[in-house]
């Protein structure tokens, strides 16, 4: 798994937005790159540079993906009929690491990948642990019994920093929900504009 976990509170100041809304996020006092030139006067950026950060930031907000695992869920969503931005934000909200998270049975997106790998969840009643499973509509996703009672469960579901987006229906009594729909742009609750048609221009260039 990438080692990104040390380094996540740079990546806003990377790209110069909160792309998760975290209140503690650095870039909430410090809007400036990590580093020592950081302070220096951003230069503008070229077609290419605004394309490759609709890419990075659009990638990163799905926490531990590889850029091989990014592509390929691109190259996924170019062969299908549609259009191909609306679909790769289709795959990557069917994800189950991310549908965990929008759930919110944890609290960053981060947590949602190592919770799953873990076995806390199961899909249709079966345990799963693959962060890069595929959901589809319909199906149901659970917090295993002996897992219900975790501190990062209990205060990820009472947080009141995020709302659970109208794609994915969430019983917190029973820690079950089911991905109603898979959504389009529009629906998904990102803190931060997204741009996935500039990442169709970045992959097709």
């Amino acid at each position: 798994m990438s080692r990104r976990h040390s380094t996540k509170y740079k990546i806003d100041r990377r790209v110069g937005e909160n792309i998760w809304g975290r209140p503690k996020s650095p870039v909430n006092k410090r809007p400036t790159k990590p580093g020592q030139h950081g302070q220096g006067r951003r230069a503008k950026v070229s077609d290419y540079g605004m394309q490759l950060m609709a890419k990075q930031k659009l990638k990163f907000h799905y926490g531990d993906i590889t850029e091989k695992q990014f592509r390929k869920t691109f190259d996924e969503a170019n062969r299908m009929k549609g259009n191909t931005a609306e679909n790769l934000i289709g795959l990557l909200e069917s994800r189950l690491d991310a549908f965990v998270y929008r759930s919110k049975f944890v609290p960053t997106i981060f947590a949602a990948r190592q919770f799953v790998n873990h076995g806390h969840v199961k899909v249709n009643g079966v345990k799963t642990n693959i962060g890069s499973v595929r959901l589809k509509p319909g199906d149901v996703v659970e917090i295993r019994e002996k897992s219900r009672n975790l501190a990062l469960v209990l205060e990820a579901l009472g947080s009141p920093e995020r709302d659970v987006p109208e794609y994915i229906e969430v019983d917190p009594k029973a820690m079950t929900a089911t991905f109603i729909r898979v959504p389009e742009l529009n629906d998904v609750p990102y803190p931060v504009k997204m741009e996935p048609a500039q990442v169709v221009e970045f992959y097709s260039s």
